[in-house]
């Protein structure tokens, strides 16, 4: 399995990839396989991505996951078959050490990043923390949310920001100002482009610009992309109109290597 601190030292562009929530250990098993054979033949660290839990869901009625357990032991047999690591997102402080058996990462939901314990519980377990940046927050904000971990082994995720009416607008200034705090910056392709609520009580999404606003971030300098993928998107149960297909994840890779051979 690739080092993780070696990956994340800022040094080359990696991936957080995955399906949005784990659904099932097959869908989990087919973007898993997808991916780690793009890793090993493009050269570029991925590392597996998906939710056992979904807290924050719009409508009740909305797939929110198949529970921690399940979801979890999901995870750790991707890590096992697949040697990839692993980030998974964690809602409450009691989650926090469960979880951590099993990730490389822990991921701090945007709504959720100023939740000052949770950082910080998040931050004891020693792992790395992707805390996304709040879609209500500034960039020059994430500053003192990242300290909050103490540890240092902090990444930064931009996923736009929310001025309501259902859309969200990605300002990439943010992933400069960012850069600045020392962390590695991520840029999130797929949630950047969701249009919250945009599908009545689900969310819509615009994935025909995943790619662009990935090659711009890249452009700018960011040291990860986040990017949530699916085989069928269309079926997905959560985020299915902001997911990138995984046969398109191939010209994803190629056309972010491009212009990162550029500068």
């Amino acid at each position: 399995m690739i080092n993780i601190d070696h990956v994340l030292d800022g040094s080359g562009l990696f991936f957080l990839a995955g399906p949005c929530v784990v659904e099932s250990e097959e869908i989990c098993f087919r973007v898993a396989e997808e991916l780690k054979k793009l890793s090993e033949k493009y050269n570029i660290p991925v590392i597996f991505k998906s939710s056992y839990a979904k807290a924050n869901r719009l409508s009740g009625e909305s797939f929110s996951g198949l529970g921690m357990d399940t979801g979890l032991e999901i995870l750790a047999k991707v890590k096992q078959n697949f040697d990839l690591p692993l980030l998974t997102d964690v809602h409450e402080t009691a989650e926090t050490r469960m979880a951590a058996e099993v990730v490389d990462i822990l991921q701090i939901p945007a709504f959720l990043c100023r939740q000052t314990e949770l950082v910080r519980t998040a931050g004891a377990t020693g792992k790395w923390i992707n805390i996304k940046k709040g879609q209500f927050l500034s960039p020059e904000d994430m500053d003192k949310i990242a300290a909050k971990a103490k540890s240092g082994k902090v990444l930064l995720t931009e996923r736009g920001s929310s001025f309501g009416y259902h859309n969200l607008v990605v300002d990439f200034r943010s992933l400069m100002i960012m850069k600045r705090f020392g962390y590695p910056v991520v840029f999130d392709a797929t949630h950047s482009l969701q249009l919250p609520s945009g599908g009545g009580d689900i969310s819509s999404g615009q994935p025909e610009f995943i790619i662009p606003f990935a090659k711009a971030a890249v452009a700018i300098g960011v040291n990860g992309l986040f990017v949530e993928t699916h085989p069928e998107p269309a079926r997905a149960l959560s985020d299915a109109a902001a997911m990138l297909p995984l046969d398109r994840f191939e010209t994803l890779i190629i056309e972010v290597l491009k212009i990162r051979e550029r500068n």
